[in-house]
């Protein structure tokens, strides 16, 4: 019994002959997108995100400043505090 082979023997040559490459259709030159204001806004506030993502939470120089004032045992006083609690209620909309 014989088995003849079907098609030539070198397998790489059966892909090149198949699969040849396209070439890239040239584009009209009338062809542009639109970007609407609504995207481009989406896309600055995206980027603005992004920065306070990478951003330290931690203001050292404001710790540092907080730091030297509480050195002094005169600091905090009744106005000190008053300040601060009229601060916190006014941040959390509490009147």
């Amino acid at each position: 019994m014989n088995i003849d082979g079907i098609g030539p023997i070198d397998p790489i040559s059966k892909l090149t002959k198949n699969h040849k490459a396209h070439k890239a259709e040239k584009t009209d030159p009338k062809d542009s997108i639109n970007i609407s204001a609504d995207a481009k806004t989406m896309g600055e506030v995206y980027k603005i995100a992004e920065q306070v993502k990478a951003a330290d939470d931690i203001r050292w120089d404001r710790v540092a400043e907080v730091k030297e004032k509480l050195k002094d045992p005169n600091y905090i006083n009744d106005k000190i505090v008053d300040e601060v609690a009229d601060s916190v209620m006014k941040m959390f909309d509490i009147s």
